[in-house]
């Protein structure tokens, strides 16, 4: 399970269709399955059905999350125009066994829809995705 607030919820999506249509990318931080700290991340494919997180950014962000004693607990990125499931590429590309990969599916923008998975040597399982309120 991952906890997020849903102030933290309505950057990731706000991120997502601010990117579209391009798929928008992050890290989620915290600890415990707790999310304290979201880092949007540039894209460098500016793809509409990949990314890739900018590794000078990405490096940073490992650096300023190791100074405030949190862990990377998951991987953020939208969907376009497909449905908030992994596909082929992302299982192909889900290095971090331990962490959660919430999809932000902006197929229909109005009503984005969120999910989240781990994904481990291509098995997918779906997650809980709690959200607290504040």
């Amino acid at each position: 399970m991952i906890i997020l607030r849903r102030t933290d919820l309505e950057t990731i999506v706000r991120h997502s269709q601010t990117e579209y249509s391009y798929e928008a990318c992050g890290i989620l931080a915290g600890k415990d399955g707790v999310v304290s700290r979201i880092y949007p991340m540039t894209n460098t494919d500016q793809s509409p059905t990949t990314f890739f997180m900018n590794p000078g950014e990405q490096l940073r962000v490992f650096k300023q999350m190791r100074k405030m004693g949190i862990e990377m607990l998951g991987i953020y990125h939208s969907h376009s125009a497909s449905s908030a499931y992994p596909s082929k590429k992302d299982c192909d590309l889900a290095y971090y066994e331990e962490a959660s990969y919430l999809i932000i599916s902006l197929s229909n923008r109005d009503r984005p829809e969120v999910r989240s998975f781990k994904i481990k040597g291509r098995k997918i399982k779906e997650e809980k995705l709690k959200i607290l309120e504040g």
